[in-house]
């Protein structure tokens, strides 16, 4: 649905793309009001593109064996299709959804339409179990490979200070507010030797509580919470960053405040494949390990969490050897070949099983 550097990755291997931008998708979002106008917007998409859906149908019957789903946000495109063909589908589920009712439709809509289900943990599959779909499926993790180390982002200064860096844009579900609430914690202590580093859009929507909606709805962004705090001193806001692994090679760990409990994604496994530690909150162990390969804590607590960054911040070997561990055990989860050998058998398990009688 969206070109980019993959285009070529593919036209390496001799494999033709095409780009399809206008094909409808949608993916529940928090907000009731978003929803509305998400799947408004969906509704029109699909009604300006049925004769592309049917061609689609027909291409999928003539040439194709099975079709792969990459993401959950297509399941009104799979549906449509359903009724087109018979072709065995699959379908990649890479997100937890947030608590609405139409997020069960979807898992149930899913679940009737696809013949296998891929999950990128075992938490998104125990989401559709509990919503009762029971479409045969497996855990396959993201891949992850090394970067390289010395290639650091320009604008972050090799200073000996302890970098923190947070890969995300901004959204109340991800917590990335919360950074401020741990840099007074750490200010509180005397330790300005800490810097954050937010690489990601700033853009603060109107409908947050408190101090940041007031700042949101003047038009300002998490630097100026930063700096009415005291604190923005202690941050590096570099915006949008098309190559993030740069601000990883300059930094000694990663931080994910997730409001959502999730401490797992492409930034953390990014993170681990690059030997840098994480610190986050859930209680999901699988990547983050607390004292092994990073820290992980229940529950939000700033000065706690503080408390174990100045820890690491004063004992820079144990830092590097909880983000060796993290190195060694993504090279054994997020396997490029491997993982790519699991989702082929998914692949083939969905046509095998469409075959039978």
């Amino acid at each position: 649905r969206r070109g980019g550097p993959i285009e070529q990755m593919y036209a390496d291997l001799g494999i033709p793309v095409r780009v399809m931008p206008h094909l409808p998708t949608a993916n529940t979002l928090q907000n009731w009001r978003a929803n509305v106008r998400l799947y408004t917007s969906a509704a029109g998409a699909i009604w300006n593109t049925r004769r592309d859906i049917n061609a689609l149908a027909k291409e999928i019957d003539s040439r194709f064996d099975t079709v792969h789903f990459n993401h959950e946000g297509f399941w009104l495109l799979a549906a449509l299709l359903r009724r087109r063909t018979k072709r065995p589908f699959v379908g990649h589920i890479r997100t937890m959804g947030h608590p609405f009712w139409i997020t069960w439709v979807q898992a149930r809509t899913i679940g009737r339409t696809m013949d296998q289900l891929v999950f990128i943990t075992e938490n998104e599959r125990y989401r559709f179990q509990k919503a009762g779909v029971r479409t045969p499926g497996s855990v396959i993790y993201n891949i992850a490979e090394p970067q390289d180390e010395n290639n650091r982002h320009p604008e972050i200064p090799d200073d000996g200070k302890f970098t923190i860096a947070c890969l995300s844009n901004f959204s109340w579900e991800r917590g990335v507010d919360r950074l401020v609430a741990i840099a007074e914690s750490l200010a509180k202590q005397g330790r300005d030797d800490v810097r954050f580093v937010v690489a990601g859009t700033m853009t603060l929507p109107g409908n947050l509580p408190g101090a940041l909606g007031t700042i949101a709805r003047r038009g300002g962004s998490l630097d100026d919470l930063a700096q009415a705090r005291g604190v923005s001193h202690m941050f590096l806001f570099l915006g949008h960053v098309p190559d993030p692994e740069r601000v990883l090679a300059a930094s000694h760990i990663l931080i994910k405040p997730t409001r959502e409990s999730n401490p797992w994604g492409r930034d953390i496994i990014e993170a681990l494949a690059d030997a840098k530690p994480v610190a986050t909150f859930g209680t999901y162990d699988i990547f983050v390990e607390d004292g092994k390969t990073g820290i992980l804590m229940a529950n939000f607590d700033a000065d706690a969490l503080a408390e174990r960054l100045i820890e690491l911040a004063d004992d820079r070997d144990a830092c590097s050897a909880m983000g060796h561990a993290g190195r060694a055990r993504v090279a054994t989860l997020c396997n490029g070949p491997d993982r790519a050998r699991d989702l082929a058998a998914a692949w083939t398990s969905a046509v095998e099983s469409a075959a039978r009688p």
